[in-house]
This record gives structure tokens, C-alpha cells and sequence, in this order.
């Protein structure tokens, strides 16, 4: 019987239980939940969810375990990002909710590429030495034990944004810098966050290969989250691997596929940006995982674009991000 596998990623802008907060969590579960339901999914990785407490508890995704009341998936096994006090993080935890049980978690950020050092050119006062520039989230490494001796190795990432990195003297409020340079190097700093993160997850996927390769094992791999990045960006051609980049046929093998292609190109949009549909959202798969590939969905028939004048979040109790679903079967 063959084992039909639904890879899911999914930012959930956000999601919170706060007091006063508009959309409360009841409006945007009634939205958010008839999505997930659509999906049929096997394995979600979610990035952006925030974490609640309750006394006498370590902090927990709360929020989430909500969102998955009275669903499949509320019996699915869950793995998140965990604190140095070993609970949930604040906010914007990322979160493997699996079908298949977890076989181990790791949670990597500077594991495989330490931190780099900078020295801020625009910063008032100037910087009189380099400091350490650390990725602002890690990435949530889960093995799934798919059956048959089979492994899933999902890889769930959430990249820096394009948004500028703070520089000391250089902001007049969070929105308005004092000079273009400014800007300017707080953006290179953030598209340095978001290329070392890229850089440090193609360094687990080729561990990842490489101890396959060892237990003569097929390494089936997904990567799948909110790059943050299109395809013809750095990020992604760091983590794809393409031989039309490292120039090697010998590493064929080690290459990415885009499940996203499948889709015709004017559907192939996750966010809307001043009406413009962008690909933020991926899933990358290993060529044994590919070899089983049947299809991607991308859900963004009435996705929200919270970027126009005046809009924000209290209008859109759903997320800005669109769900992204690659199918695949297993024999």
C-alpha cells in the first residue's frame, strides 16, 4: 500500500493569544482552521508562532494547540524551538507538526557556522572594534520515522527579513533613518543574517547526505519555510546547490528541487506586496524524495496584501502568507 506523504509549510503571522489583541485568536482560528483542513497535511511546519504561559508551566504554543482543536491534526507529534530554559520561545517559534512519530530534534544556529565578525561603518559613535553578527532565529532539524527503515529529514526555516538591522545613531524611530548609508548598511547586515543562515543549513544538508551516504541509506530531504528570498536569490541558490553554480557534475546528487515549479507561473505567489505576488515560501526536496514527487499547491486564492496605505493587521485575521503543499507516494 503506497504511503502518501502531504509536505506543508505555512507562516502563521504571528500567532498570538494575547489580551486585547485584535484579531483575537477565536478570529483568526475560524479563518485559519477551515485552511489547514484544506491542506490534508501530513507533515506542517510552521514559522511564526508565539508562545503563551501559564503559571507554574514553561512557556508552551498554546495558541497553536488551539488552532488544531478539533482537527486532525491535534493528535499529530509536535517538535518546536525551545529556549536555553528548555520552553518555547516568546515569539516566533517554528514548529514541526508530524504524522510520522519524531524520531530526534535538533535545534542548530551557529553549530556549523560561527558567528561572523563586523565592524558597523554608519554607527554614531563609530564602532572602535568588530562585533559578533548572530542569525536572530535557528533552525528546527526534526528526523520522522516514515516506516519500512524509511527517514523523512525536514529541515523548517524561517530566513532574516529584508528589513533593515538596527545601527546605533542611525534611527530616528523604527521606520525613519537619519542617512540612505545608514539604511544601507542595515540592510547589507540583515542580507548578511539571511545568507549565513542559508549558509548554515546547506552545511547541515550536506552532513545530513553524508551520513546517508555512510548507512547506505536514500536521503530524503525537505526544506521547507519562509525563505524570505525568491529562487534567483542568494539564499536559495545556496541551499539548491545547483551545478550551474558549484560547476561539479559530481555533486549532482546533492542538489534542491523547488517543488514550486510545478505550479504555473501566475499562480506562483505566497505574499502580496503592493499588489505584487512574491515567492517567499518554499519546499525544497532531495532527488530521492523527488523521485516521488506528485504535485504542489499553492493556497493564495484570496491572500490579503497588507501593504497598501493605512492597512494593518487588525483587518486580516488570516495570515499574510499563503500555505505552500508539495504531494508526494511512497511505495
Amino acid at each position: 500500500m503506497p504511503t502518501s506523504l502531504r509536505i506543508v509549510t505555512f507562516n502563521l503571522e504571528n500567532l498570538d493569544d494575547k489580551p486585547g489583541q485584535s484579531p483575537t485568536l477565536a478570529d483568526r482560528i475560524a479563518v485559519m482552521r477551515p485552511q489547514l483542513l484544506r491542506l490534508r497535511a501530513d507533515v506542517l511546519c510552521f514559522q511564526e508562532v508565539n508562545g503563551q504561559e501559564q503559571t507554574g508551566q514553561p512557556r508552551q504554543v498554546l495558541a497553536l494547540q488551539q488552532l488544531l482543536q478539533n482537527t486532525p491534526y491535534a493528535s499529530y507529534y509536535l517538535a518546536y524551538t525551545l529556549t536555553t530554559n528548555n520552553e518555547a520561545y516568546d515569539e516566533r517559534n517554528l514548529v514541526v507538526a508530524s504524522r510520522f512519530p519524531v524520531l530526534a530534534k535538533q535545534q542548530i544556529r551557529h553549530v556549523y557556522a560561527p558567528e561572523p565578525r563586523y565592524r558597523k561603518m554608519t554607527a554614531i559613535p563609530a564602532e572602535a572594534e568588530a562585533k559578533e553578527v548572530t542569525w536572530e532565529r535557528p533552525i528546527l532539524y526534526v528526523t520522522l520515522d516514515l516506516g519500512g527503515n524509511r527517514k523523512l529529514h525536514v529541515i523548517n526555516l524561517h530566513l532574516k527579513s529584508k528589513v533593515p538591522s538596527s545601527i546605533p545613531g542611525q534611527q530616528i524611530n523604527q521606520n525613519k533613518w537619519r542617512s540612505v548609508a545608514g539604511w544601507a548598511e542595515g540592510y547589507f547586515i540583515s542580507s548578511m543574517k539571511r545568507v549565513g543562515q542559508a549558509l548554515e543549513t546547506r552545511m547541515l544538508i550536506d552532513q545530513i547526505f553524508d551520513a546517508a551516504l555512510a548507512a547506505n541509506e536514500e536521503a530524503f530531504i525537505a526544506v521547507a519555510g519562509d525563505f524570505n528570498a525568491d529562487l534567483d536569490d542568494v539564499p536559495i541558490h545556496a541551499i539548491r546547490g545547483q551545478v550551474e553554480d558549484t560547476g561539479n557534475p559530481a555533486l549532482l546528487q546533492r542538489v534542491l528541487a523547488p517543488c514550486e515549479l510545478s505550479v504555473p507561473e501566475t499562480s506562483r505567489y505566497s505574499f502580496l506586496h503592493l499588489g505584487k505576488g512574491m515567492m517567499l515560501d518554499h519546499i525544497l526536496v532531495s532527488r530521492p524524495l523527488l523521485a516521488f514527487y506528485r504535485g504542489a499547491e499553492i493556497h493564495n486564492e484570496i491572500l490579503p496584501d497588507e501593504s497598501g496605505a493605512f492597512r494593518t493587521d487588525v483587518d486580516f485575521p488570516e495570515s499574510d502568507h499563503a500555505p505552500v503543499a508539495a504531494e508526494f507516494e511512497l511505495p
